[in-house]
Parts: C-alpha cells; structure tokens; sequence
C-alpha cells in the first residue's frame, strides 16, 4: 500500500486513464487513480472493470499500413497495457483487431490493481483535483458535477456530440442457413457473417428506417453527431443509395448460394473468443427498442434473432483543444493539469489510450523538472497531438487517426516540384515506414 502522497492524481479509470497510470507508474511515479464505478455508473456503463469497451465496434483495422493500425503499432513499441490487453484477448476479426471485452477489462483491471505504485481509488470526484500534477481521463461521459467545473474553469460551454452503439445479437439465434460467412476481398472462409439482400429487401429496410420512431433528444440538445459514426437512420436520410455505399456496401462479397454479389449486406462480426455475440458492423442507432426488434429481425436470417444489447445512443463531452490545451495535453489555464482521452478532442478507444499514454509520460517530465521531448510529427501519436494544436477553433471537432493528418511525403522526384503521385495503398506504407523510423528515438528518449 502507498502510505504517502502520491506524485499523480488520474481521474477516470478507462481505457485512457489506465494507460496514463501504467505509463506513469512503470516510470517510478506513485499514481492516485480515481474510479466512480461502483458508486455510480454512467449511462453507458454495465460493469464495475476499468477499461470497459462500451460500443461494440472493435479497435479497427490491424493493418500497419492503415492509420489506427499504425498509432496500435506504435503504442506497442511503447509497452501500452491497452496494447498488451487488446493483444492477449483479440478475437479473430479478419483485418480488424477485436477482443474479448470482458477478459479485456479483466486484464487491464488486474494489471492496475496489483502495480505497487498505483492506488486505486473508489470515489466520484466533482471538482478538479487540486494537486500539482493531474490528469482528467474521464471520457465523453464525464460526470455532471466535474464538467461544470471544467466549464467554470474554461469560461465557456463545453462542446458536445452524440455518438451511437450498435445491436449485439447472440450467434446461436441467427439462421446461419441464410447468412454466409466471409471478408471482403479474401479467399476462403471469413471472420464476417453476411446478411444478403436482394434489391426489393433493400429498398424496404431504407424504408422502414426513414419512418421508425427513435429516442427524442431534450429540447436543449442538439443533434450534433460525429460524422464517423453516425446513426443508420441518420444515414438513410441522405438518399436511398447511401447506405449501400457504406455499412450495407456489397462490395468484395459473393454470395456462394446464388454466385452473384448482392445489393446490399448486413455484417455481423464476433464479439468473444467463444463466438457467443456477434455485433451489427455500422448499425449504431437511436431507434427506440421495439423498432430495432422490428426492422432488424426483418432482416433475412435475423427473424429469430436475440439482443444481448440494444443500440443506444449517448452524449459525448469534449474540450475545444486547440484553444484551451497545449503541445503536452495541458491545460493553459491550469499548469499541471493534463486532459487524456477522448475529452482532449480525439475520437476512438485507440486515440483514447494512446492520449492517455502520452499524458502519463508527459507528466512523468514535468514530476522531474525535465525538458519534454514530443512525439514527432511524421508519428501516428505526433498527428493526434498536431490535430489539436493546429485545428480551426472555431470549427473544431474530434477526430479519428488518419493519414490525412500526417506530414506529406517528400517528393522523390528532384525535377518536380511536388513528384509523381503515389498509388494509395504505396503512400500509407512508406508512411507508416516513416513513421516507425521517426517513433525509434522518441521511444528511447521517454524509455523507464
């Protein structure tokens, strides 16, 4: 037990939030970690586990070459426990890394409890901690009473979004004689069940989404959804063909039974090791309880189906980071005091995890009195931390990883002003070779 004060004081015991304590405390800090979970749970929140995956999506994609896959890489090469979680408890998700949820937050619980220098702590905390060095990692459902006192210290409203949770069904009530298993683009058998529908099939799911009833929001709420994960009825409004352009895309999948490509899919992907649970792939939604039992179990195959967890819908809280944070995720109005997680303005479990690890680290430099080096910008975390400094204020909001936030490549081409253009695919694999070059030294100048 740590019998003194301790030289960090972490709010939030999700996925940010343990990451910001195990980088911290593998680095020689004592970390006070402060947990509502039992005393009360937000909205979105079953368990008493830290690091609880509450939407179903899984971490992404496993590419290297895919940005997201890139930041999980690099979170690796710096010893992330979100890492070595999701790595011991993945579940097969063709090029997507999924996990066990449930042995996920166990791993990650049992990692923080037992670390010698970490003291965990049971308690709602309404008011910005007052000690030297703190980190805020309590997520996008940061309790009334702290948020406020985050405005009162902001001087201004707190900026928000809704975000959407997809349906999990359990695997043993899905007619597997009409689904068919495959990923797109991949000989073989797949990780993904497919939901085939014909053209007429299609056009009346749009249909009965675009007259479903759904979850009013409060009259002094405003729909602002993250355009990443917006709802599938939200989707449906934007004409009869979007969603067959996106969740419900057919492209890359061939149904064995009929040889042809249907119009559209539904793609359930597995949720445990167990294959108990499979999750509705891009069916976030608001619909009301009794809608979502009507119009998905009118999908082929899904006539029997049983909800393990409805979709649902929750507000997001976030900071406008790059007015109020600075290069280190601190607060310029509070010395001392980091933001980490999805508060800080990214979108996503591993942006979540990895601004929380940076924020253990970068608190660790400041405990010492020591210059702080920063990840580089040519880094999946250096392009996170760009994102919030260089974003429009005035139009800012979270974002997910992505390349498009990375320093260009220098051409390769000396006669030409901006070189040929890169194929795609070629771009994000010297990217993410140039980003692993760059991550080398900044890896060993934070090391323990």
């Amino acid at each position: 037990m740590l019998l003194r004060v301790a030289d960090l004081v972490i709010v939030g015991g999700g996925l940010a939030g343990c990451e910001a304590a195990w980088q911290a405390a593998r680095r020689g800090l004592t970390v006070d970690l402060y947990e509502m979970k039992p005393v009360r749970r937000s909205p979105a929140h079953i368990s008493d586990g830290f690091a609880e995956l509450v939407c179903s999506n899984s971490l992404r994609s496993a590419v290297v070459s895919n940005a997201v896959g890139l930041l999980k890489e690099e979170m690796r090469r710096l010893d992330s426990l979100v890492m070595r979680a999701a790595d011991a408890t993945a579940v097969p998700a063709g090029r997507a890394l999924a996990v066990d949820r449930v042995a996920f937050s166990e791993h990650i619980t049992d990692a923080v409890v037992s670390h010698p220098r970490i003291r965990v702590r049971h308690e709602v905390v309404d008011r910005i901690p007052d000690a030297p060095l703190a980190i805020l990692a309590t997520g996008p459902l940061t309790a009334p009473e702290l948020a406020a006192e985050i405005q009162s210290l902001l001087g201004e409203e707190s900026l928000y979004f809704y975000d959407a949770i997809s349906p999990t069904l359990y695997m043993d009530s899905i007619d597997v004689e009409v689904v068919f298993r495959a990923s797109r683009y991949e000989d073989g058998d797949g990780d993904y069940l497919n939901v085939p529908l014909d053209e007429d099939r299609y056009r009346g799911f749009v249909s009965s989404l675009l007259t479903a009833e759904t979850v009013p929001l409060h009259p002094f709420e405003a729909a602002l959804y993250f355009e990443g994960c917006l709802p599938i009825e939200e989707l449906a409004r934007r004409g009869p063909a979007t969603l067959a352009f996106g969740p419900m895309k057919p492209v890359g999948l061939v149904d064995p039974r009929t040889g042809r490509r249907p119009a559209a899919v539904v793609q359930l992907r597995r949720e445990d090791k167990h294959g108990v649970l499979v999750n509705m792939v891009g069916f976030q939604t608001k619909l009301r309880i009794g809608e979502q039992r009507r119009i998905f179990r009118a999908l082929p195959g899904l006539g029997k189906a049983v909800f393990a967890r409805y979709g649902s819908i929750h507000r997001n809280t976030y900071i406008n980071a790059p007015r109020r944070l600075g290069p280190t995720l601190e607060l310029r109005a509070r010395p001392g005091l980091y933001v980490a997680g999805q508060m800080a303005g990214v979108e996503g479990y591993v942006e979540s995890a990895a601004l929380g690890g940076l924020a253990g680290i970068h608190a660790w430099h400041a405990a010492r009195g020591q210059a702080l080096p920063l990840p580089p910008a040519e880094t999946a975390h250096g392009a996170l931390l760009r994102h919030l400094g260089d974003a429009d204020p005035a139009h800012f909001q979270p974002m997910n990883v992505n390349f498009g936030l990375f320093p260009p490549l220098l051409s390769r081409s000396p006669g030409s002003p901006t070189g040929p253009r890169i194929p795609k695919r070629e771009k994000n694999r010297l990217l993410a070779e140039r980003a692993l070059e760059s991550l080398a030294s900044y890896a060993q100048a934070v090391a323990p």
